[in-house]
């Protein structure tokens, strides 16, 4: 379990803050994560990786020279958010273009895709590569659906080794897509891992048995096994990647048996002793074995076996020297350092609302407020739902997103901002420290009902309608979700349509709403008996059924704690 912490919710800051104060000569902070503190060559591709907390050395220990230039760093198993990667990515950027990378989780999908669009709109050339590497996930047709674990780190090394030889962003990009499709990985786990603040692992594993194909997560696998010797281990995962092994590859093969938080090296030895033995047997060349820790799960006890099939181009490039605080490999000559000196930060002007919006701002705080509190009062409660249809951090990333939208319409409102504004600057706080879906989804909800509002004079039912109306079509079109789909969407669609419905047949604000609210927890309450079909929770299947979705619940709930605080138009 984990055991030492201050405030589960500052956790991942705290962490970030410790790891940089530790490896100064490598990273600096940045908003969002960390970029390296020496310097770069100008022209150079940046190379930007990134994901949730709690994977360490993924993904801030592989910043520097010969690997990342920078790392995003979500909240504990969640993506970061959009703004997260685009504010590392700038600060990365050489002027080559950036190349983001990155696990294939459907939050990450999310934020790195938004990501790389606003530094289009920038003038920065980018592109994405999702690591795919997971066999257990999704059958070799369906090689886009599978998860990235372990093989990030092979992606990620001949990615950067590509940008520090002088490929362009197109080449970088090539190479990426090249090694990931050359690279598969298969784990296994004995046990669950315990998050900061959890009295519980987020999953467990039957006593005297081993799971197959688990998620870093703790997605579910293919198979339950009693525990084997390592030697039995070493087969299975050596079998199962073999049969796997790409049709152009020839014999050269780079093995990585990663362990994921609690098996000790010793044991990996026992383990890789066996791998090494059974990949020469089988006729090829191991190349540059490694083993240890190069992406975990907090304390999972547990492993996993990657094969990397480098072809002659991949090869060179793998040879490249790296030196990062968690990986080094050959010698990095030495490099300066940047100047690391606090830019200077422009104020945060905000144009004033007039006094009927200022009036109506005041009722967005105090709603926000309420949905901080609401969180406050269900954060174990969100988190325990998670960790049986999802990985656990819907509690802590919905805490961290509401407590953030708090401060932000705290700060807003004492500027003297209109109601839009204050909203706007909720939603932006939200989305960029909840990260994750959740995160990304309900900045979508807040900026959607905040371009209704107005900064000037007082909204009506029918502007509320609307901004709802465009928050749903907003989050369905962002995160492909539909009704049925196991998502928050089974609880917000019928809000919507609830809401819109009693307005138009007469009814108040006030009334609308909690007519409204009670369709979102009867929606909420049926997903219980659905098979999720999107998001991360898709790979759990059957074993989902029987919870409601956690997301659908947190909606519900936030809706029916903020009606009471609505106002008729007379009353405003």
């Amino acid at each position: 379990m984990t055991r030492l912490w201050n405030e589960a919710a500052d956790f991942a800051d705290e962490m970030v803050d410790g790891f940089v104060s530790a490896n100064g000569r490598y990273v600096r902070r940045v908003p969002g994560g960390v970029v390296r503190s020496t310097a770069s060559p100008p022209g150079q591709v940046a190379v930007v990786v990134g994901g949730g907390s709690g994977h360490y050395p993924a993904f801030g220990g592989l910043v520097g020279p010969g690997l990342a230039h920078g790392a995003a760093m979500g909240n504990l198993f969640a993506s970061p958010s959009s703004q997260q990667v685009h504010a590392v990515a700038r600060a990365a950027h050489q002027g080559g273009g950036v190349l983001l990378t990155y696990g294939n989780y459907a939050g990450d999908v999310l934020n790195f895709d938004a990501a790389q669009e606003r530094l289009t709109s920038d003038g920065i050339r980018a592109a994405s590569v999702a690591v795919t590497d997971d066999i257990a996930s999704a059958d070799p047709t369906h090689r886009a659906q599978r998860r990235g674990i372990a093989g990030d780190l092979t992606v990620f090394r001949a990615a950067a080794g590509a940008a520090e030889s002088g490929y362009d962003l197109d080449g970088v990009a090539a190479v990426a897509r090249k090694a990931n499709e050359r690279t598969q990985s298969l784990g296994v786990a004995f046990t669950g891992c315990t998050l900061p603040g959890a009295s519980d692992p987020l999953f467990t594993v039957p006593a005297g048995t081993m799971a197959v194909g688990l998620g870093i997560h703790g997605e579910p696998g293919i198979a339950e096994t009693a525990i084997p010797t390592a030697d039995e281990l070493a087969e299975l995962l050596v079998d199962r990647l073999l049969a796997e092994r790409p049709a152009d590859a020839d014999e050269r093969v780079v093995p990585v048996l990663n362990g994921l938080g609690s098996l000790k090296y010793e044991e990996l030895f026992v383990v890789y002793r066996r791998i090494h033995q059974l990949l020469r047997n089988a006729g090829l060349e191991v190349l540059d074995p490694h083993v240890g820790e190069y992406c975990t799960s907090f304390d999972m006890a547990g492993g996993s076996l990657t094969l990397f099939w480098p072809d002659d181009e991949l090869a060179t490039l793998w040879e490249h020297p790296v030196d990062t605080p968690a990986y080094r490999r050959g010698a990095v000559p030495a490099r300066q350092l940047v100047d690391a000196a606090a830019a200077t930060i422009a104020a945060d002007d905000v144009a004033p609302g007039d006094a009927a919006s200022r009036v109506v701002a005041a009722t967005v705080r105090t709603i926000v407020e309420r949905i901080a509190r609401t969180i406050d009062a269900n954060v174990d409660e969100l988190g325990r739902m998670d960790a049986i249809a999802g990985d656990g951090d819907h509690g802590i990333g919905m805490q961290r997103g509401a407590r953030a939208a708090l401060r932000a319409a705290e700060h807003a409102t004492a500027m003297g901002a209109g109601a839009a504004t204050t909203l706007a600057r909720a939603a932006d706080g939200w989305s960029d420290r909840a990260g994750g879906t959740s995160g990304a989804l309900w900045g979508v909800i807040l900026t959607s009902v905040a371009r209704e509002l107005g900064d000037t004079g007082t909204p009506d039912a029918a502007d509320v309608v609307a901004g709802v109306a465009t928050a749903t079509e907003g989050v369905m079109d962002y995160g492909k979700a539909r009704v049925g789909d196991k998502t928050m969407v089974d609880a917000l669609v019928p809000f919507s349509e609830t809401l819109a419905a009693s307005v138009a047949a007469g009814s108040s604000l006030p009334d609308a709403w909690a007519s409204a609210a009670e369709a979102a927890t009867r929606g909420a309450a049926q997903t219980a008996g659905l098979v999720p079909r999107m998001g991360r929770a898709r790979t759990h299947g059957d074993h989902a059924i029987g919870a409601a979705d956690p997301g659908a619940t947190s909606l519900a709930l936030i809706a029916t704690a903020i009606g009471p605080l609505l106002t008729t138009d007379e009353e405003t």
